[in-house]
């Protein structure tokens, strides 16, 4: 009989362990984001979102505002849309812009806030206009070899004559 009661507490020592682990996974992959604080959505349209990934966090200066809800296409504008939950007791200005930044070099990438000065805020089901689209780094790497390839065939001036 205690072999059995042992057995019974450490299966469930085991479970919870596995479910605290796949919380973290989840967690740090941004999969999961328990918040039960009332939000508000704003959408904003963007030319190029790069990796932007839904549940990605909305930052402003460095603390996390809100949360990527959905991204959609629109095939009027030929950009995407982007909706924002952002959350009640934040509140910015209607000329607020939004811009696609990245942690580090390689990192994963976010969405920055930076406030306007306008008198008015935002309310539920506006739309940003002031955006930046994502730096992609394949356009940088492009754009930079090929203004080096275009130095390189341009005539040099340094001819050696005798």
């Amino acid at each position: 009989m205690q072999r059995s009661n042992n057995d019974i507490w450490v299966g469930l020592f085991v479970l919870i362990g596995a479910a605290a682990l796949l919380f973290l996974a989840l967690q740090s992959a941004n999969l999961l984001s328990l918040n039960f604080q009332k939000t508000y959505t704003v959408t904003a349209r963007f030319d190029n979102i790069g990796g932007l990934k839904p549940q990605t966090a909305v930052k402003s200066a460095g603390v996390v505002v809100g949360r990527v809800e959905s991204i959609t296409f629109d095939d009027k504008n030929f950009q995407a849309s982007v909706t924002l939950a952002l959350q009640s007791r934040y509140s910015f200005p209607k000329d607020s812009s939004l811009k696609i930044l990245t942690s580090g070099l390689l990192g994963e990438q976010y969405i920055g806030i930076e406030a306007g000065a306008d008198d008015k805020n935002l309310q539920a089901g506006d739309v940003i206009t002031a955006t930046q689209s994502a730096v992609v780094l394949e356009n940088l790497i492009g754009q930079f070899l090929y203004s080096k390839a275009g130095e390189g065939s341009a005539p040099s001036g340094n001819s050696n004559k005798k």
